[in-house]
């Protein structure tokens, strides 16, 4: 077989590798044949290609980015890799150049990389004390329409905690009108407090009365006494919270102990909280304090006992070149790989690639990806057999369906950049 082409038109795609999971059996991977027609999964087709066990997988959901941030690394370096540098530096940043043509051209480098890693639907969070979410929500509106039909692009507002007040006023009540008019999803990052609850009570109010959704930045921290998670699912049953709650990094978890966030963990799966997973940024944040001390934990979150409490889990890429994270590609395959190895998803149970797909997208309320009968054939393809050989190497040779049409998968350069960096 020709990996890097394969023929256009109905086609049958034969001896392929697919996870059970995704097509609703038991068990890990398994070989099938696979029909693209008209661009949708379909019934058996008359010309077939025998693809020697090639993995075929959904194209991937990422629901947790920060395209507003991405790929200033260049000219806003993080100083020592801790997070109140991330902090300092991405502040700055943001008061010295991001207009909206800066932040368009940089989100834009970013949906570029994600479609043709293979990547069909993103969410993004956009810092979003005023001015900024006037900045910020008008290039997401350009941009989900220039995008429509490729990506399925979702925003969040950023703020926070301090920014929400008890009573619901102030300047975050017109964010949050903001965010309704741009069809977007209301979001802050939670501290400890010490009227944390009320605040959250006035978000979900102000919430609910936009009809959004929710998602939460929580407890991205190493210190045990942090606990924000256990107040927002306690809040969110509370006042009766009925559109979809998600919430991010969720690392002190690990490092309380052990009774404490079980039973946090029971009232997260009694509020039906999305959880989503960030092991890169995380792992390059957490427990780095300098001085040449080698870190202790990986920053990873307990998703193991999450699932296992029917919670539903997903990972995501979270930052890419900025000061929260030097690296990454908006790639969910170097997630995935990376998800596994930080995580110890291997040895596990069967169905953790949902995690990358169908469960963002249920988090999301977006149509999930699937290899069912009648689903858009939009496939991401790879030479690797099985999963060792998926991990092992980083897939650059893969092949991107979009409606049953191989894409072309060239990346943006980073030169295109040089001139909002100052190169």
């Amino acid at each position: 077989m020709d990996f890097r082409k394969l023929p256009a038109g109905p086609v049958t795609l034969e001896n392929v590798t697919v996870p059970a999971c995704l097509i609703g059996q038991p068990g890990g991977l398994i070989r099938t044949n696979l029909s693209v027609a008209d661009g949708l999964i379909a019934g058996e087709q008359p010309i077939g290609v025998d693809m020697a066990g090639a993995l075929v997988l959904p194209a991937f959901v990422d629901m947790h980015t920060h395209l507003d941030k991405g790929h200033i690394w260049p000219r806003r370096p993080n100083p020592d890799g801790t997070f109140m540098g991330a902090l300092t530096a991405v502040g700055a940043d943001r008061e010295a150049h991001w207009d909206a043509h800066d932040v368009r051209r940089r989100m834009e480098f970013g949906l570029r990389c994600a479609y043709a890693h293979g990547t069909r639907a993103i969410r993004t969070h956009l810092d979003s004390r005023p001015p900024q979410d006037a900045i910020c929500f008008a290039v997401f509106r350009e941009l989900r329409a220039d995008w429509a039909g490729r990506v399925d692009l979702q925003a969040a507002c950023l703020v926070g905690c301090e920014d929400v007040t008890a009573d619901g006023q102030g300047p975050f009540r017109n964010t949050a009108d903001i965010v309704a008019e741009s069809g977007g999803v209301l979001g802050m990052v939670t501290y400890p407090v010490p009227d944390l609850k009320d605040r959250l009570r006035a978000f979900f109010r102000l919430a609910a009365d936009r009809g959004l959704h929710a998602d939460f930045h929580v407890d991205e921290t190493g210190d045990p006494n942090v606990a924000t998670l256990h107040a927002i699912a306690e809040i969110a049953l509370e006042v009766g919270f009925a559109a979809p709650i998600t919430v991010g990094h969720c690392c002190s978890l690990a490092v309380q102990p052990e009774a404490q966030a079980m039973r946090t963990l029971d009232l997260v799966a009694r509020a039906g909280l999305n959880v989503v997973s960030l092991p890169m940024c995380n792992l390059y944040l957490q427990d780095r304090v300098g001085g040449g001390r080698t870190p202790r934990w990986r920053g990873v979150t307990l998703v193991h006992e999450m699932a296992a409490r029917g919670i539903n889990v997903s990972f995501a890429s979270d930052n890419t070149r900025d000061p929260f994270y030097a690296y990454g590609d908006l790639d969910m395959v170097e997630v995935m790989r990376e998800a596994t190895r930080i995580a110890h998803l291997d040895h596990s149970r069967d169905d953790w690639a949902l995690a990358f797909g169908a469960n963002p997208a249920k988090a999301m309320a977006v149509t999930p990806p699937s290899l069912a009968e009648g689903a858009p054939a939009d496939l991401v393809i790879f030479r690797a057999r099985e999963w060792t050989e998926f991990f092992a190497r980083p897939q650059s040779d893969r092949i991107v369906l979009r409606g049953g049409v191989q894409i072309d998968r060239r990346l943006p350069d980073y030169a295109e950049l040089d001139d909002l960096m100052g190169v």
